[in-house]
């Protein structure tokens, strides 16, 4: 047999069904993504990309450090916001850089604004 099942064809089809569902997933993305957009550089991470391909902000973190993986350590340690080290993506550059998700919710997204704030203080 080499079409795939169709029970499987039919749940597909019901899954983009949700519009209603994927709309409120696509506002909260938008909102948060205004939120990071805002306060990253405010707490002195610069948008180092357009934040317009996903549900991420790369940022230079130079500011702060020119070691983005003991970086990240340090702010899960101390402030509980976890990001990922640029050089996961850059190998040559990526130590001066960070990615931050936004796809949580908006309270998460503010709350670990407010955690890296104090954190950096």
């Amino acid at each position: 047999y080499i079409s795939p099942p169709e029970l499987s064809q039919i749940a597909a089809i019901e899954a983009f069904k949700a519009t209603a569902e994927l709309e409120a997933v696509k506002a909260r993305y938008a909102g948060n993504r205004e939120l990071l957009m805002k306060r990253l550089p405010e707490l002195g991470f610069t948008l180092a990309a357009p934040m317009d391909g996903a549900f991420y902000a790369f940022c230079n973190v130079t500011r702060h450090t020119n070691d983005s993986m003991a970086f990240a350590r340090k702010m899960l340690a101390e402030a509980h916001v976890a990001a990922t080290p640029g050089r996961d993506f850059d190998p040559l550059q990526g130590h001066r850089a960070m990615r931050f998700s936004y796809a949580g919710s908006h309270d998460e997204m503010v709350e670990a604004m407010m955690r890296i704030e104090r954190w950096l203080r």
